[in-house]
């Protein structure tokens, strides 16, 4: 489907140049493939009061103008207006400034002269990002009966998963508190994502230090911890301070806790339990302010019931517990995130962010995703950094199995020796009721609005309208006329 036919009328833009000349033929481009809601503003001093009085969905600034440059106004709009996608326009093909747009959070950039194709395209993606932007929110007070209190907090964390939006309310519930937080979920899930989510989320003021403790062992562990006094060992020919130090005043993580010895279980207990510790080789007692987030992929019923982790000990870190559900228990992430992925090492190797085709999408959001969002960072990485067409496809993705072999492999997990749809017809169905089952889903999950409806059966909107028009309701009411 092209662009212009994904395209909503109620979507508008903003474009900000001061070269008059541009802003014409950047939107006639834009209206040349059906995107007609495009307003220009050539004066820059204009553009935060032009944003505070309309609803626009997308805004394509340019770079380097007179006062204020979109440089100077890129930070004030970020604050001001979080959900509005900004696409930076520059004449100036350089990474450099391209990485300081984006970190700055800009959503895109575009280089000049403008590629009409390339245009529509970034534009069109925008558009589509800030539609799951507005989405998340309104699910967001759906589910919880009120929107999150600091929903930047969140901000690294893509997602539309109601599993999620709870963890994130949660989190906001422990802000004013300094016990510890024990993370557990899969390999790969984000746990770390949400460790700095509830860093940020908790206002303190120091930093968030990150230690690894897999693979380390107890010295290892106690010296990267705690740190040491000259002459402590072989080797150590000045003192060092550890990173619970460097925490000081902010948030200790210690990634995959479920690894430690005993001996540095006991250690890490009596920093839990008295905020104090001693560095390698000295008799000196420190004292530590800094929050604990501990997290693990382990089975802590596992470990405890085994004797390999300490009963105080998990007491002590699991004083609020989160468990962060696997990809595969969100599929309504996986293409959002797939999508952002995309973009993210397109712009990284400067190249144009290529399409997912349809059916990669079906097999994307079929596939188990065993390592997670990990796994599908590095698959990503790797399709992206090596395709050089418009569209991502198969051959992109080895190993990747097709949506319909795929399919086939759900439906037998769900019932070993009964037809999954057994528990939803009584008897077996035939193919229009299954549709109509289909339609009727799609049409519930996505609040009655068409569009998103048939993106999500992977058709188009005329196909759906034509289905709706066939339900078994509109037939029975057309054999009484």
């Amino acid at each position: 489907m092209s662009p212009s036919a994904q395209y909503e009328p109620e979507h508008s833009i903003l474009l900000v140049d001061d070269d008059a000349g541009f802003l014409d033929g950047a939107r006639r481009a834009l209206l040349a493939h059906g995107i007609n809601n495009v307003t220009t503003l050539q004066e820059s001093s204009q553009a935060l009061f032009t944003l505070s009085t309309g609803a626009y969905t997308v805004l394509l600034l340019d770079w380097v103008m007179p006062d204020p440059s979109g440089a100077d106004l890129l930070p004030e709009i970020v604050r001001q207006y979080p959900d509005i996608p900004v696409i930076v326009m520059t004449g100036v093909s350089d990474l450099e400034n391209v990485v300081s747009c984006i970190k700055q959070g800009a959503y895109d950039y575009i280089t000049k002269p403008l590629d009409s194709t390339r245009l529509v395209s970034i534009v069109q993606n925008a558009v589509n990002s800030n539609e799951l932007i507005v989405r998340n929110r309104k699910l967001t007070g759906y589910l919880l009966g009120e929107p999150l209190s600091n929903p930047e907090h969140f901000s690294e964390i893509i997602t539309c998963s109601e599993k999620m939006f709870s963890i994130f309310k949660v989190i906001e519930t422990l802000a004013s508190s300094r016990q510890p937080v024990l993370i557990t979920g899969e390999t790969g899930v984000g746990k770390e994502l949400i460790a700095q989510a509830i860093h940020r989320s908790s206002g303190l003021k120091g930093k968030m230090v990150t230690v690894n403790a897999a693979g380390l062992d107890d010295t290892m562990l106690a010296d990267t911890l705690f740190g040491h006094k000259k002459g402590a060992f072989t080797g150590a020919t000045e003192s060092r301070e550890g990173l619970i130090e460097q925490a000081k005043g902010g948030t200790l993580f210690l990634d995959e806790i479920g690894d430690l010895s005993n001996a540095s279980q006991i250690k890490l207990l009596r920093l839990l339990q008295q905020n104090e510790y001693y560095r390698l080789g000295s008799d000196i007692l420190h004292k530590s302010d800094a929050r604990i987030i501990a997290a693990s992929n382990g089975n802590f019923q596992s470990l405890l019931n085994s004797r390999t982790f300490r009963n105080d000990l998990y007491y002590r870190i699991s004083a609020h517990a989160l468990h962060i559900p696997p990809l595969r228990e969100r599929l309504e992430d996986i293409i959002p995130l797939a999508q952002h992925y995309i973009n993210k090492f397109a712009i990284a190797l400067r190249l144009p962010p290529p399409r997912l085709s349809a059916e990669l999408r079906n097999s994307f959001i079929s596939h188990d995703f065993p390592g997670n969002v990990r796994e599908m960072i590095n698959m990503i990485h790797n399709a992206v950094t090596y395709n050089r067409t418009e569209t991502l496809d198969f051959e992109d993705f080895p190993g990747l199995a097709p949506a319909a072999t795929a399919r086939r492999k759900i439906v037998r997990k769900i019932g070993a020796s009964q037809f999954a749809l057994h528990g939803i017809f009584q008897g077996f169905p035939n193919i229009e009721e299954v549709e109509a089952l289909l339609v009727e889903e799609a049409i519930t999950l996505s609040h009655g609005n068409r569009s998103i409806a048939a993106k999500m059966l992977g058709v188009s909107r005329p196909t759906l309208q034509k289905k709706l028009d066939r339900t078994p309701e509109k037939r029975s009411d057309d054999d009484l006329e």
